[in-house]
C-alpha cells in the first residue's frame, strides 16, 4: 500500500536531508565497509569530479504532486507546499537570456501544478523558439482535474518533449509502486498524447517513457526493455512512444526508507558499489547539468538537491549566477552517487555507458 503522506508531513526522520546523509555514511547501519565514492573516482582520474560543459538547465518548479509514489526521491505529494514563485522563475529567465543551453528540463513534483507553469514555458519559448524543453509529466496529472485536460494540446503548441514515468506495462506492478488506479489513468493520458501526435512518426513530437525497478535491484538492459514495452503497449492499448529510459533507484528519501524497512539496504548498496562502471562515471549527468531548486538555489543534480547539497563556490543561487565559476567548480559527491555509476549507469535520460 502506498503512503498517503510524504515523509516530511509524517515528520519521519528520513524527511530530513541531514539524517539521510548520516545513514548513507554510517557503516554501522550498513553493517560492512564499503569504499567512499571518491575512492572509486580517484584511480580513474575523475576526482575531483568536474563539469565537461553545462548544456542542460534543469528546473524543479516545486515538490507538490498529485501522487505519493513509494520510490520518489523528491518525497513529493499533495501535502508539499514548496512551489517556485514567478519571481524565481524570472531569475531563471534572466539566466536564459544571458547564457546558451541545449535543453531546459522542467521537473517537480508534478510541474504542471505550479500556477505559473504555462507562463514559464511561454516565456522560455519567447527567449528561444528552438531550444529543447522537456517536461517530466507523471501522466495522471492530465486526468486529475479538468484544468489539466488540455495539457497534450499545450505541449504540442509549444513543441514540448514529454518524459513520462511508467513503472511497467501492467496495472499490478505500476499501481503497487505509484498507487491504485495510476496505471489506468496513465494509459488514458498516453492515448491522449498519441491522439495529438506524440510518439507518432514524422510529427516531431517526442514522447519518452521512464522506467525504474520496483524493488532493490538494478534495471535490465534499456534496449531490451524498450522493445518489450513497445510491443506490449502497442498490442494491448495501441500506444506508441519514442524511447524508454531505464533509471536506477537512488538510495535516498522514500526509496532509502523502503530499503531500510525491507532489510535490503546493505545488499543494495553493496550491489551498487560492486557494479561501479568507470565509463558510466565519466558520463554522469552532473557533468553537463545544472539543477535549480524551487527556491532558486543551485545544485549539481536533482538528487543532490533533495539532499540539500548545494554547489561548491560562491554562486549558490540564481541571483549570483556565474557561468565561469560554475563550469570550473568541483561537483559535490557522496555515497548515493553510486546509483548513477552502477552497471550501464543512470541519468534523467537513461543509460550513460553506451
Amino acid at each position: 500500500m502506498n503512503p498517503v503522506k510524504s515523509l516530511k508531513a509524517r515528520k519521519h526522520e528520513l524527511g530530513e536531508s541531514a539524517f539521510q546523509l548520516e545513514v548513507l555514511n554510517d557503516r554501522l547501519t550498513l553493517g560492512k565497509h564499503l569504499p567512499l565514492f571518491r575512492e572509486k573516482l580517484a584511480p580513474i582520474d575523475l576526482f575531483p569530479l568536474k563539469p565537461t560543459e553545462i548544456d542542460i538547465f534543469q528546473v524543479n518548479v516545486g515538490k507538490m504532486c498529485n501522487q505519493v509514489c513509494k520510490h520518489c526521491h523528491v518525497d513529493a505529494g499533495p501535502d508539499r507546499k514548496e512551489i517556485m514563485t514567478q519571481e524565481t522563475m524570472q531569475l531563471c529567465l534572466d539566466v536564459l537570456k544571458k547564457h546558451t543551453f541545449r535543453t531546459i528540463d522542467l521537473t517537480g513534483g508534478a510541474p504542471e501544478m505550479n500556477p505559473h507553469f504555462r507562463w514559464f514555458i511561454e516565456q522560455i519559448r519567447a527567449i528561444d523558439n528552438d531550444i529543447n524543453i522537456i517536461v517530466r509529466c507523471n501522466l495522471t496529472i492530465i486526468l486529475a482535474n479538468k484544468k489539466y485536460h488540455d495539457l497534450p494540446e499545450f505541449f504540442k503548441q509549444h513543441r514540448i518533449e514529454v518524459a513520462s514515468s511508467l513503472p511497467f506495462y501492467t496495472a499490478t506492478r505500476t499501481d503497487s509502486q505509484r498507487g491504485d488506479g495510476v496505471f489506468e489513468d496513465s494509459i488514458k493520458a498516453l492515448q491522449m498524447l498519441n491522439a495529438v501526435g506524440y510518439g507518432q512518426e514524422g510529427t516531431g513530437l517526442t514522447l519518452n517513457l521512464v522506467y525504474n525497478p520496483a524493488g532493490a535491484f538494478l534495471p535490465s538492459g534499456q534496449a531490451g526493455m524498450e522493445k518489450e514495452f513497445k510491443r506490449a503497449l502497442k498490442a494491448k492499448y495501441g500506444i506508441e512512444f519514442n524511447n524508454l529510459f531505464c533509471i536506477t533507484n537512488i538510495p535516498i528519501s522514500r526509496f532509502l526508507d523502503y530499503l531500510l524497512v525491507s532489510g535490503n539496504y546493505s545488499e543494495y548498496m553493496e550491489k551498487l558499489v560492486n557494479s561501479f562502471n568507470p565509463t558510466a562515471a565519466a558520463n554522469v549527468m552532473c557533468r553537463t547539468t545544472l539543477s535549480i531548486g524551487w527556491d532558486g538555489y543551485l545544485y549539481d543534480c536533482d538528487f543532490n538537491q533533495m539532499l540539500d547539497l548545494k554547489v561548491a563556490g560562491k554562486a549558490k543561487h540564481l541571483r549570483d549566477f556565474d557561468m565561469e565559476e560554475l563550469t570550473q567548480r568541483s561537483i559535490i559527491i557522496n555515497q548515493h552517487c553510486y546509483g548513477c555509476t552502477a552497471g550501464a549507469g543512470s541519468s534523467c535520460g537513461g543509460e550513460v555507458a553506451k
